[in-house]
């Protein structure tokens, strides 16, 4: 009997190690998303008008509102995030309504602009990305969301926080250029399931390529 509860009691304990090391590598994470997609997402897309014949051709941007576009992004780019006013954060959300896009969960440590550790490799992979030189020298939106629970002004700046530790990431670990990447914290005013508001798909971290080229300095 001592000798079965021996040998019982060597199996929990190596059972309860392998539970150990795959929690742990479950937390450590594999990248929900990879560079690559990341890339094709924030990739220009041509606009197309049909022509008579019935083919395509693309359509030019008009020059009078890329200088609009341009304007604004300069008067906000080394701006720090919460110094930009409601009217601000409005027409940047205007512009990126039309623009290459993609929508990253990032978590973070609960009540906090910490990223968590599962969420690093996605981080990473967004680090990778934006280093391609198919994607240099142009500015991006950081957006910070968050879900719809706790009050506006509280969720306005963990946004923000929020968004300014991604970039800070990027530019720390990835040498990105600061100037080209502009943060900007919505909090709960544009969640993506107005249904649920309280659903996790709320807290993420948009990027917008905005496709404006960073006057060179």
């Amino acid at each position: 009997m001592t000798g079965f509860l021996r040998h019982y009691g060597r199996r929990a304990i190596a059972a309860g190690a392998l539970l150990s090391i795959t929690t742990a590598l479950a937390l450590a994470g594999e990248p929900t998303i990879s560079a690559d997609q990341i890339i094709n997402a924030l990739k220009p897309k041509p606009v197309m008008r049909s022509l008579s014949a019935g083919a395509q051709a693309a359509t030019p941007a008009d020059p009078a509102v890329q200088a609009k576009e341009t304007a604004l992004l300069n008067r906000v780019r080394n701006r720090k995030t919460r110094s930009l006013s409601l009217g601000e954060r409005e027409q940047i959300a205007e512009i990126a309504a039309t623009k290459p896009k993609i929508d990253l969960e990032i978590q973070f440590d609960y009540n906090s602009a910490e990223i968590s550790q599962a969420a690093l490799p996605a981080v990473q992979e967004l680090g990778k990305a934006l280093s391609d030189p198919s994607l240099q020298g142009t500015t991006f939106v950081v957006a910070g969301h968050t879900d719809g629970i706790g009050s506006d002004g509280f969720n306005q700046d963990l946004s923000e926080r929020r968004a300014d530790t991604i970039k800070r990431y990027l530019v720390d670990k990835y040498s990105l250029a600061a100037k080209d990447l502009v943060a900007v914290g919505y909090g709960k005013t544009k969640l993506k399931d107005t249904a649920d508001p309280a659903d996790p798909i709320n807290r993420r971290v948009q990027v917008v390529n905005m496709e404006a080229k960073t006057a060179a300095k």
